[in-house]
């Protein structure tokens, strides 16, 4: 296996990155509309991505999102990057570290902030109050004539995800086959039919591939409709204005090549992230659509010959204790929990095994009971052992939203054993590994226990591997994102979760602490977008 760092840099020179080649090419800018866009995922890695001269040839013009503080989000990175790299203001980065108001450098780069807000939009595409109309109108004024664009972005997901599907079929079975959520992607087609991106990226969840609605196949009906908007949409008798002309595209996968688009199986579309130097498992259907009239063949995504591990992106981030919820909060209680370990009953119970009783002692002597529990806003210098250059901004000084969160006591015991566990194990513990004692008092916990459902309820982050999807539960509790270092005991700071999602540490998410871990979790890792862009800018290479 390579080694670490030589893999991220073989993701970054996939990316485009310049490590000091001569010039080699140039591109007139192409635009880029993001639709449904989350905190900003794929436009960050659209705008980011450089060619061979260094440049950046993509420029996001119109960004749609319905979510308010998703849409504060992407506005201030709009603002970011009304600057060259180098000459990002200092007052960018006093608002990061809390020292000033968002109005105050709006204010003050009056400007720039009015071409920030120009390019982004806050509104629910297929919602009440939002004409077709007036979303076409918007994206014209934003391509402003031009041909060389390309649209990205992904309807939501809930409907499609299978946990999402399992409850809302269960809940409300009726309800869940008329969900709108199922047809948003209609309001993408719309845009395509409309106005004929030469190229366009969509992106879902694996769950749509089995998804269905009325007894019909979902993914098969947006994959026919995908490839043939106009009369898709004419039938559907939903198009906002009617098309001057008649698109169709081909349907391609960034991972498979294909000489015939059509030959592609439902799977050929799932990108696995871990296998293109992402520190994350995190696995995403992503077609590549193509208009039928330019002669081109994409390329697709390279590997990069080995996994990078999770805690590459995490390890150089100040280390944190967790807060203590419904007692008093100070180092000496915290303490206290490894402290007393090996009083507790399911301390000696025969399952546990000699060497997780000796890594939990271990810990108890280790653990000195000074960390920190992190600030909204951390001063640090240490750079990441993963992509120094990009995760880390020296003009920033520290991190923002590294604080760690409450746990429950009989909790944080359970993040002990849980994360001892896989230091010992090297894999995170299922349910059935817990001491009887340890086991929450939870109704569904011996359905568990029987590995029927949420067998790994406390999953373990494992350092020398990806982590598991970061998701938007994240937001709900930290059971699923358990920190691998049993000295710190407890879960995934934002931070953390932007680091594992591949945003930079200067990438800001506005909103409360729920808000950001929910917008990191329904994001597209940038980096992987990045190598996406890549290919695209093939695309427009090819077709000059």
């Amino acid at each position: 296996m390579l080694e670490e760092n030589a893999i991220f840099n073989r993701v970054l020179r996939h990316s485009g990155f310049n490590f000091g080649r001569k010039p080699l090419e140039m591109l007139s800018p192409i635009t880029a509309i993001d639709v449904f866009a989350g905190p900003g995922g794929l436009s960050e890695g659209f705008a980011s991505f450089r060619n061979n001269d260094g440049g950046k040839p993509f420029t996001i013009r119109l960004s749609i999102e319905k979510d308010h503080f998703a849409h504060k989000t992407l506005e201030l990175r709009s603002f970011f990057r009304q600057f060259r790299d180098k000459n990002v203001p200092d007052d960018y980065y006093e608002y990061l570290r809390g020292n000033i108001r968002r109005e105050e450098l709006f204010n003050k780069y009056s400007a720039q902030a009015r071409n920030a807000e120009r390019g982004v939009w806050c509104a629910e595409l297929g919602g009440k109050g939002i004409s077709r109309h007036e979303v076409d109108v918007r994206i014209k004024e934003a391509l402003s004539g031009s041909e060389k664009w390309v649209l990205i972005g992904g309807p939501p997901c809930q409907a499609y995800s299978l946990v999402g599907r399992s409850r809302m079929k269960k809940a409300k079975p009726k309800e869940f086959e008329n969900d709108h959520r199922h047809f948003l992607y209609r309001e993408y087609l719309n845009i395509i039919a409309v106005h004929g991106p030469p190229v366009f990226v969509m992106e879902n969840v694996p769950g749509i591939l089995s998804a269905r609605v009325n007894g019909e196949n979902i993914f098969e009906k947006i994959l026919h409709d995908l490839r043939n908007p106009t009369d898709a949409v004419l039938e559907l008798n939903s198009c906002s204005d009617k098309p001057n002309e008649r698109f169709t595209y081909r349907i391609y996968s960034l991972v498979q090549s294909a000489d015939d688009a059509h030959s592609l199986k439902p799977s050929d579309y799932v990108i696995r992230s871990e296998d293109y130097g992402i520190p994350q498992a995190r696995h995403r259907v992503i077609l590549l659509g193509i208009r039928s009239d330019l002669d081109v063949k994409p390329s697709h995504l390279s590997t990069t010959g080995g996994k990078v591990p999770m805690w590459d992106a995490i390890s150089d981030l100040p280390a944190l204790r967790s807060r203590l919820s419904k007692e008093e909060d100070s180092c000496e209680s915290w303490k206290s929990i490894s402290e007393s370990v090996s009083k507790y009953e399911w301390f000696s119970d025969s399952s546990i095994g000699d060497a997780l009783r000796d890594k939990l002692r271990s810990i108890a002597r280790e653990n000195n009971g000074t960390l920190d529990v992190g600030a909204e806003f951390t001063p640090c210098s240490q750079k990441p052992k993963l992509a120094p250059d990009w995760f880390h901004d020296g003009k920033l000084g520290g991190v923002t939203y590294h604080i760690s969160r409450s746990h429950i006591r009989g909790d944080l015991c359970r993040y002990l054993f849980a994360s001892c566990f896989a230091k010992v194990h090297g894999r995170s513990p299922k349910m059935s590994d817990f001491p009887e004692d340890l086991l929450p008092e939870h109704k569904n916990v011996r359905k568990a226990v029987n590995g029927e459902m949420f067998s790994d309820r406390f999953r373990v982050q494992v350092e020398g591997k990806p982590s598991t999807t970061i998701t938007s539960h994240i937001s709900k509790d930290g059971h699923y994102f358990i920190h691998p270092d049993p000295a710190q005991c407890r879960s995934l700071t934002i931070r953390e979760a932007a680091r594992l999602q591949t945003f930079p540490d200067n990438y800001f998410f506005e909103g409360s602490r729920t808000m950001q871990y929910h917008q990191i979790g329904n994001a597209v890792p940038p980096l992987l977008a990045q190598q996406i862009a890549k290919v695209i800018y093939g695309v427009f290479r090819q077709h000059g």
